[in-house]
């Protein structure tokens, strides 16, 4: 009888170097994440190392510049598509993207695709929070959302949230309900549900680690909740969104 597999927590999952992709997926799929978020000061920072000296990307092309293109194109095509599960416009990612894919057509230096390639991320960022301050306008809510995106793998509560946020708990329950449209409770929920399907399409991980990482109650519970949301079970999903493309290592 196998061992069984060391729990894991959610940062793990975000740091962890799958054999099946020629380089990290987990943390590309943060750097997605961030970007739909619209933190632009986190994605800045992850924005130091040039894209064209980027360890692990794949081959597909035996021209250097050409492949770099290739990479371009599946990262800003999943940024795209990122960013309209965040809310953006199908018209205005699509715009973007195709006006980030023609200048990397055209570009002749593989230091050319990293510049286009840090301006089309901060881009979708700046798009993306200028969408969230249509809603969200006060600093406490947007301190709390930040807050909500790296704790994903703990428990959070309302306690917490207000504590970070220096408002009393009932205060920062109104203010976030009439910013945001849902309670804190549901907007925790949704984040992990949304991280949830990310990890059973695109990795390896059993249901119930997937389940303990993202803190649900129980297996059951994240099984019901993930119903209720999409109408399938975890395995319905994983088996229905297995990683064909979508998923790809930028």
């Amino acid at each position: 009888m196998p061992a069984p597999r060391k729990k894991i927590s959610y940062q793990e999952f975000l740091h962890r170097e799958y054999g099946f992709f020629r380089a990290p997926l987990a943390p590309e799929m943060d750097f997605y994440e961030t970007i739909r978020s619209g933190n632009l000061r986190k994605v800045k920072s992850l924005l130091t190392e040039p894209f064209h000296e980027k360890k692990g990307l794949g081959i597909l092309s035996d021209n250097p510049l050409q492949n770099l293109k290739y990479h371009l194109t599946i990262t800003t095509a999943l940024v795209a598509r990122f960013c309209i599960s965040g809310g953006l416009s199908q018209s205005e990612a699509y715009s973007l993207s195709d006006y980030y894919i023609r200048l990397a057509d055209d570009a002749s230096t593989p230091e050319e695709i990293s510049g286009i390639h840090n301006e089309m991320c901060l881009h979708y960022t700046e798009q993306m929070l200028a969408l969230q301050r249509g809603t969200v306008t006060s600093k406490a809510v947007r301190t709390a959302i930040n807050y909500i995106y790296e704790h994903l793998h703990t428990r959070i509560t309302l306690e917490a949230l207000a504590s970070v946020t220096n408002l009393s708990a009932p205060y920062f329950s109104r203010l976030f309900k009439k910013e945001t449209g849902y309670s804190v409770s549901e907007y925790i929920q949704s984040k992990k549900l949304e991280t949830a399907k990310a990890m059973l399409a695109s990795s390896s991980y059993s249901i119930a680690e997937i389940s303990a990482s993202l803190a649900f109650p129980s297996q059951s519970y994240f099984t019901n909740v993930l119903k209720k949301e999409c109408g399938l079970t975890p395995k319905e999903f994983r088996n229905q969104n297995r990683s064909i493309g979508f998923y790809r290592q930028r």
